[in-house]
């Protein structure tokens, strides 16, 4: 008889995962983890100025933590939509916030926005129109579940142009179009006005497109009273999805909701199938614990209002920042906790030393001396040659600065600028060594013209 050791068992991946590449955000912080490991300088041990990663910094809101301890024995499975309470809560969150009327039946609870979006491609047939930059997570699942897609690229102000949506919708064939609305928007921190979304809303009725519109960072806009829901334009044709991730700082406890267009009663069915055959339902501990996180209450309002004002703060500070160094532009951030910065007006002093890419400039600024993580453009589904990155002002110690904040509210904007240089010096620092990469690099740029100009007389 063989031993079972002597057999040499391969095993075969199927070719649809095979083709999938690891999502952008797991694959820096990948690199930066053998970076570190590699870096043979002493300056290596602070770690890096981290743009990269877009999390909320704060402490998940205590009303959250105090309900999840409660919760804890809730051993059983929930219903597949959600808890009663949680899904009612989520109802009033929406009318309350949001001005949305939507019954508790509209809406459907899952492990984040990223299952959910996920789960709602696989369910709507047609193409899907992905305006560009965008996330760096819808490409991927788009391209996993084979949809057919077109980019639909910004123009100079970085949102949707109606007429260019139009104009590629009439292109498709397919009986029914999917565009994916990100607003507030990842990675720009721009957000589209009322009358910005009615005319996208014109153009969305006359040519049968559904809306997906990822809502996630609705509560970090800084003047809240100018976010407008899509799903209060568009009721008919959007499904909204928000969640705890970015608002209530509570990424690591995956719990988003969904909620479905105006009688859309046979996809719910839908989706409850496959929310049923996929996960069962999001755990019953996290889904109790969620509730007090979206009821209405002055300390939920407050801790609202504080950090939207910290990363108002922060953002700032970090766009004049950049865009006071020579030939650096940047999107001016209205909400979220990052904006777009161009570098293209480096380009020839970028492909002069051989950094060709957006991917070749990530990977030149983490090393030392610099030590700084962005998100390069062609990770945002940009061009490879477009020197643009994403810029997360989050690297600080997001429970301190909230105490600091609420001990001494800054109002001036030399108080602003003071905050951020005493409670976030990495946000300080990385912006620092942005400046000194691309100065060195237009030194370097200049020595080489000179020393060229020096052969030439020599030669003549």
């Amino acid at each position: 008889m063989k031993s079972i050791h002597s057999f040499s068992l391969r095993f075969v991946v199927d070719q649809q995962v095979e083709d999938i590449e690891m999502p952008e955000n797991l694959k820096l912080n990948t690199f930066l983890q053998e970076f570190h490991s590699d870096c043979p300088h002493p300056e290596c041990g602070f770690g890096f100025y981290g743009f990269a990663f877009g999390q909320s910094p704060f402490p998940v809101p205590k009303m959250i933590q105090e309900a999840l301890i409660k919760n804890v024995d809730k051993g059983a499975y929930a219903a597949v939509p959600g808890i009663s309470e949680l899904r009612s809560a989520i109802s009033k969150y929406n009318k309350h916030y949001f001005g949305i009327d939507v019954s508790p039946d509209r809406i459907y609870v899952g492990p984040g926005t990223k299952e959910l979006i996920f789960n709602l491609l696989e369910i709507l047939h047609g193409t899907v129109i992905l305006p560009t930059p965008a996330w760096l997570g819808y490409l991927p699942q788009i391209r996993f579940l084979k949809k057919n897609y077109h980019m639909l690229p910004t123009r100079a102000n970085r949102k949707i142009s109606p007429r260019d949506l139009k104009k590629l919708a009439l292109r498709l064939q397919d009986r029914q179009k999917i565009l994916i609305l990100n607003n507030p928007h990842n990675p720009t921190g721009l957000l589209y006005a009322k009358t910005e979304l009615e005319e996208i809303t014109d153009v969305c009725r006359e040519l049968n497109i559904t809306v997906i519109a990822d809502e996630i960072y609705a509560q970090t806009t800084y003047d809240f009273t100018k976010f407008v829901s899509m799903g209060k334009i568009y009721p008919e044709g959007t499904f909204v999805t928000n969640g705890l991730s970015k608002s209530h700082a509570a990424g690591g406890y995956r719990l988003g909701y969904v909620v479905f267009p105006q009688h859309a009663v046979d996809l719910k069915l839908q989706f409850k199938k496959i929310l049923a055959t996929e996960y069962t339902a999001v755990s019953t501990p996290i889904q109790h614990a969620a509730v007090p996180g979206f009821e209405i209450s002055d300390e939920m309002d407050e801790y609202f209002e504080i950090t939207r004002n910290i990363h108002k703060i922060m953002g700032e500070y970090t766009y004049n920042a950049l865009t006071a160094i020579d030939g650096i532009k940047a999107t001016k951030p209205e909400a979220t906790f990052y904006l777009l910065a161009d570098f293209n007006a480096y380009a020839p002093e970028l492909q002069k030393a051989k950094i060709t890419s957006s991917q070749k400039l990530s990977e030149t600024l983490i090393v030392h001396p610099y030590h700084t993580a962005i998100v390069g453009g062609d990770s945002l589904v940009l061009e490879r040659t477009d020197f643009s990155a994403r810029i997360a002002y989050v690297d600080y110690d997001g429970a301190k600065v909230y105490r600091k904040y609420k001990e001494h509210k800054p109002r001036t904007s030399s108080e602003k600028i003071e905050f951020v240089r005493n409670n976030a010096p990495k946000v300080v620092s990385g912006i620092q060594m942005i400046e000194n990469f691309f100065e060195k690099l237009k030194k370097d740029a200049v020595d080489e013209l000179m020393i060229m100009k020096e052969s030439l007389k020599i030669t003549n």
